[in-house]
């Protein structure tokens, strides 16, 4: 770690107003990039990194200094954004079973529509034929792939964040380009027709 991030750690632990705002201009961007990487909405997205930074307040104390901060941050945003997904398929299950008898539902659209400030727009269909297919994986095979291709972190940084082994992070790497290799390959031989 360090000696700028042990002392922003020391004055966060102390109270410091001032080294928390530090902390959010240096870290926002990168919670919300890989919270939107997760959510694909960026209001949702914003949702995420404010409970992000909200947690970093609250538990800061039990950082032990263990990991890089940023590691911390990694955890904590990958947690909210898959809490964040988890709540709306729930909300939508809801929705659907209210429907079924008859009740008004207001259930939300989970769009796999894009609009993420990095994707041109004549690469869209592209990225939204990506993510569609990312958000077909499990939870561990999705964020171990996003993490490593789209986050660009290596297998040992993504298996600190996943607390895991770097073994363990290859082996869900590879399963997840398997399974989106699948998912894509039938996509494409459909969007051909």
């Amino acid at each position: 770690m360090l000696l700028d991030e042990q002392l922003l750690i020391k004055q966060l632990k102390q109270g410091s107003e001032a080294s928390f705002k530090t902390l959010v201009e240096n870290w926002q961007n990168m919670v919300f990039n890989t919270a939107f990487n997760f959510v694909q909405n960026e209001e949702d997205a914003e949702d995420v990194a404010q409970e992000v930074f909200v947690q970093v307040y609250n538990s800061i104390h039990s950082f032990k200094g263990d990991a890089k901060l940023s590691t911390w941050l990694y955890k904590i945003t990958v947690s909210k954004s898959l809490d964040m997904l988890r709540r709306k398929k729930r909300k939508k299950r809801q929705g659907i079973i209210k429907s079924l008898f008859g009740e008004s539902s207001e259930t939300e659209n989970i769009s796999s529509d894009i609009a993420h400030p990095g994707v041109n727009m004549d690469q869209k269909e592209h990225a939204t034929a990506l993510y569609s297919a990312l958000n077909r994986l499990p939870d561990n095979q999705k964020t171990a792939f996003m993490l490593n291709k789209i986050e660009g972190l290596n297998y040992q940084e993504v298996s600190e964040i996943m607390n895991t082994s770097t073994s363990a992070v290859e082996s869900l790497i590879h399963r997840a380009k398997s399974g989106l290799k699948k998912i894509l390959e039938i996509y494409y031989k459909n969007a051909l027709k």
